[in-house]
């Protein structure tokens, strides 16, 4: 004979309402605001993470928070080239981007990354729309020059600058387009490329563009979705909260460096430009966005303006 099955009584009910529960405030809090999300790394190459993300996505929507994506798409752009016998040329981390090149990274960006993005969206119970800077004047760009590291200088003792050719980064930004696909009730995917005043295209480093939407947006939170837990410290443990004057400090004594100072970068200029806090996570986490927002512990980076 079976005892009947009491859930008052059984522990992993009981710990999926308590969680509910915390969740609450945070729901409660931001209903109706933004939530600007880039998207890469790792996490887009994996279909589990794929899903995860896609899902994650699709809750905050539905409980009334406007999630916004912004995605990458180097490795596929890098793979892609190969395949057609182009070489690839990087200064400072950027790719020189030729017109070919740039043509290149469209059709992956726009095209293949952008619609699969969408797909696992639909999958999961949510409807995308994926655009990219370009559609309706969203993202007017300007282009984008790197300096040579201080041995490589002219006679005057200037820095060389390099012509990366069509990389930009956002000029101006017009959220009207964004702002009518939230209201219809669905989730835009963006990738990042922009048109110049001089009617180029031009490729977007996707988070700088992930940062400037959502500054223009005054997003209540700008997540990236990194390969790394968050920023660390020294001694290899998580910094959990961090003003733009500890990011300073810490870039001056070397505890952050390579990558990830680009990435405190993107998030220092959105706090500051309109963001009300951006936080670095590990995009490898299964539902790590949800981890660090509806719970009290959080899993990542936070930064918030001075």
């Amino acid at each position: 004979m079976t005892t009947p099955h009491d859930p008052a009584h059984d522990p992993a009910l009981l710990a999926k309402a308590e969680t509910l529960i915390e969740a609450l405030p945070y729901l409660q809090r931001y209903e109706g605001r933004t939530f600007v999300v880039k998207y890469g790394g790792h996490a887009m190459g994996d279909p589990e993470l794929a899903r995860d993300f896609a899902e994650d996505i699709v809750l905050l929507k539905a409980v009334g928070i406007n999630p916004v994506v912004v995605h990458g798409g180097g490795p596929q752009i890098g793979r892609m080239l190969k395949a057609l016998g182009i070489e690839s040329r990087f200064v400072d981390g950027l790719r020189v981007t030729d017109k070919q090149t740039a043509e290149v990274a469209e059709m992956v960006l726009a095209g293949a990354i952008n619609k699969e993005l969408v797909g696992w969206i639909a999958r999961a119970g949510g409807k995308a729309i994926g655009i990219s800077g370009k559609d309706g004047g969203m993202v007017i760009a300007r282009k984008v020059q790197a300096k040579k590291p201080p041995k490589a200088i002219e006679d005057d003792g200037e820095p060389l600058v390099v012509d990366l050719g069509f990389v930009g980064e956002p000029d101006r930004i017009d959220t009207s387009v964004i702002d009518t696909i939230c209201a219809a009730g669905m989730i835009p995917i963006i990738a990042p490329i922009g048109v110049g005043d001089d009617g180029e295209t031009y490729n977007i480093n996707a988070d700088t563009m992930a940062g400037s939407i959502a500054a223009a947006l005054g997003a209540a939170r700008l997540f990236l979705l990194t390969d790394v837990p968050g920023v660390l410290d020294k001694d290899r443990q998580l910094l959990t909260n961090l003003t733009p004057g500890d990011i300073a400090r810490l870039a001056e004594d070397g505890t952050i460096s390579g990558g990830m100072i680009p990435k405190l970068e993107t998030c220092v200029h959105a706090v500051e430009a309109g963001c009300e806090a951006a936080v670095v996570l590990d995009g490898r986490v299964p539902h790590a966005m949800l981890l660090e927002f509806f719970t009290s512990k959080g899993a990542g980076t936070l930064i918030r303006a001075d």
